[in-house]
């Protein structure tokens, strides 16, 4: 796997170096100062030791309705057809900025296309995100005086429930800006089907449960947000963000098993419900103030309180005699209460950018469970603090981005309190190859806190003798890791090949246990010794014309992966990480079709397959409105499989399949309008609180 993997590294290198130059396709500007705002005749790409700077030409600027499809155009975003929002296409979580300020798709789709000064392209996020994000895409836009906007879209299935939708709404009025917005994710399918296996031996004796079933279930996922905003210039900048989330989910199945133990076999009937819902009001104040030219203080601080509601009732039962093989009753509230506070300052000098801070987070969860163990009252509580600093600058041809933190986690339950202090090193070193070829080297450190899930004590029942848990005694894993960069782009290329290698020390590690006391297998939680991952990642685009009217945008991945458990057994797996896009734009037409071949991945004593996709969309513009239809997962339903590795003490399988979105037909509309302009909030801190507690 090595061998293959540095033959391909080598022959992509090879290939890449042999390509023509292309000078006017870089900024020739290497100062650390912001671009001028003025609209650039040619699209340029200029490559720093963390990210890329990206314009548009003016046709790009002509043709986009605002500044999202600007945004798609970058060779490592992709419109995800599923959500209607910008992804990476190598995954990872992506985050969004509008001069700073964290930005939501809606707030992207308000700007205008002749705002846009750049946009700042980050695979290595600055230590503020880092712990956030993979990727970070920060949209710099002009700044103006009075100006309205606002719009809608709404896409929706024709055969089942599917529905993408929301509007919006700014108002700028002199250094004051107002801004609503509203969306909408609904999924309601009842043609869901599921196969799983469970086999092992206990006791002695030999079981099976191979279970069919057939479900009904579905989610609503609204949010509302309302904020207002002052901005000063070389003064001072303050905002107030009321954000809002309503979510709720179902699912309704029954089905049947053929139990078997040893040579005697039997039929049961299967029956499973469950919901979860919570509404999460959020409170974000933020205040920045230039102290001077060169000096800038930030405050940011987001709270919110509420309550998740859980419930899970499933049964199993035999068929002949009616007798219970068991009844698991699970009722979970969780009272929830988040807040984070992050404390920033900035210095500019000639020769470079000091940046630091200091960031907490603390999220308080009181618990009500009745489960298969009774009921119970007990509370947990999440600490994290980050102490970070770093400083980034350019020296000719060399630039560079050198940090240091410090980060505590204590985490503490009723059964156990974690509290550790880690050093937090990175390092980020870049090196002008050629005018648009580049070399970059990254090195970082950094732990992990597990999710409340994987801490709960909480016990659902699975299947006979088989039950989930978690483990509230463990510990945060810690990650070194390398990446070495190669980049290339010309007016037909943008190319980067990434060779990686991840080293993670007590890796959270789900698997199965032999829980003698209640003489049944748990799935459950570990520290493992350590894991590692290795590979090449080739991603990028091309445009065989040169322009958008064919652009091939790819990633392919070979790498390999390893995890040691606590007993010491080795796991390994190789896999070929890909997904392809194909897009083209001609006048008010544009296109994308998406495909991927899925491949399994390690997760934990599992292995999993990723979603397939094969989605086919158009849209066509006129003046304000835009008019969409496509099809999902042509000529397939969405599959979703996972196995046990041989080293399982259960050999599990299980086989999940949509059929309601099999060639799911869809037609969307939007409408988008614009008079002068709004003043964009330049925010340097940007923090969320903890996701929902759920099991």
């Amino acid at each position: 796997m090595k061998k293959a993997i540095c033959s391909v590294f080598f022959l992509c290198g090879v290939f890449v170096f042999s390509q023509e130059n292309a000078k006017n396709d870089t900024i020739n500007d290497t100062k650390t100062g912001e671009i001028q705002e003025v609209i650039l005749k040619a699209q340029r790409k200029k490559q720093f030791a963390d990210k890329a700077v990206y314009t548009f030409d003016k046709e790009a600027l002509e043709k986009a309705r605002y500044a999202k499809d600007l945004l798609k155009t970058l060779p490592e975003l992709q419109l995800d057809p599923i959500s209607n929002t910008l992804k990476s296409i190598k995954g990872g979580t992506t985050l969004f900025l509008i001069n700073g300020i964290e930005a939501t798709d809606m707030q992207i789709r308000s700007v205008q296309p002749s705002e846009v000064i750049k946009v700042e392209y980050y695979d290595i996020p600055p230590a503020r995100w880092a712990t956030r994000a993979d990727t970070v895409i920060n949209l710099l836009t002009r700044s103006a005086e009075t100006g309205y906007v606002f719009g809608a879209d709404l896409t929706s299935a024709f055969t089942t429930g599917f529905i993408n939708g929301s509007a919006y709404a700014n108002y700028t009025k002199g250094k004051n800006n107002f801004g609503l917005e509203y969306s909408i994710n609904l999924r309601d399918y009842d043609d869901r089907r599921v196969q799983s296996i469970y086999d092992y031996q206990l006791g002695g004796e030999h079981y099976r449960s191979d279970e069919n079933k057939k479900d009904h279930f579905g989610y609503t996922f609204q949010n509302i947000a309302l904020r207002y905003t002052r901005q000063v210039p070389d003064n001072y900048a303050f905002q107030a963000k009321l954000n809002m989330d309503i979510f709720n989910s179902f699912v309704n199945g029954n089905g049947g098993s053929i139990f078997t133990k040893d040579n005697f076999s039997e039929e049961h009937q299967i029956l499973k419900n469950g919901s979860t819902e919570y509404v999460t009001p959020t409170l974000d104040l933020y205040f920045s103030k230039n102290i001077s030219k060169k000096d800038e203080l930030s405050l940011n601080v987001v709270a919110n309180h509420f309550t998740t509601d859980t419930s899970e009732f499933a049964k199993e039962w035999i068929i002949s005699s009616g007798q219970s093989v068991f009844d698991n009753d699970m009722n979970l509230k969780a009272k929830q209460t988040g807040v984070v506070g992050e404390l920033a300052y900035t210095h500019d000098f000639e020769v470079g950018k000091l940046s630091s801070g200091y960031r907490v987070s603390n999220t308080s969860i009181s618990n009500d469970l009745q489960n298969l163990s009774g009921f119970s009252e007990y509370s947990v509580n999440y600490l994290e603090q980050y102490v970070y600093s770093e400083f980034a600058g350019k020296i000719k041809k060399f630039s560079y981005r050198i940090g240091a933190g410090l980060m505590n986690i204590h985490n503490k339950s009723a059964e156990n309190t974690f509290d550790e202090w880690s050093f937090v090193p990175k390092l980020v070193l870049g090196y002008q190859l050629k005018n648009n070829q580049s070399l970059r080297f990254t090195s970082s450190y950094k732990p992990k806190s597990p999710g409340s899930s994987a801490l709960s004590s909480n016990v659902v029942q699975l299947a006979p003798n088989i039950v989930q848990r978690g483990n509230p005694f463990l510990t945060s894993q810690q990650t070194f890791g390398n990446n070495l960069i190669y980049s290339f782009n010309n007016k037909h290329f943008d190319f980067n090949a990434n060779l990686f290698y991840w080293n993670t020390q007590r890796t959270i590690n789900q698997f199965y246990v032999l829980d003698e006391a209640l003489g049944n297998y748990a799935l459950t939680y570990e520290n493992a010794k350590s894991s590692q991952q290795y590979g090449v990642q080739l991603t990028g685009s091309y445009k065989p014309f040169g322009s958008s009217l064919l652009v091939i945008k790819a990633v392919i991945a070979p790498a390999s992966e390893t995890v040691r458990t606590s007993s010491g057994a080795l796991i390994k797996n190789n896999y070929i990480g890909n997904n392809f896009v194909v897009s083209s734009e001609y006048k008010s037409f544009s296109m994308q079709y998406q495909i991927n071949i899925p491949v399994y991945t390690l997760s934990g004593a599992f292995l999993n397959l990723n979603e397939n996709q094969n989605h086919i969309f158009v849209s066509y513009k006129k003046k304000e409105w835009t008019l969409s239809t496509g099809m999902y997962w042509i000529g397939m339903p969405s599959q979703y499989k996972t196995k046990s590795l041989p080293e399982s003490l259960v050999n599990y399988s299980r086989v999940g399949q949509i059929m309601n979105n099999k060639s799911m037909f869809v037609l969307g509309v939007s409408y988008d309008f614009s008079k002068g302009k709004k003043t964009d909030l330049e925010k340097k801190l940007n923090n969320s609180t903890a996701p929902a507690a759920t099991f």
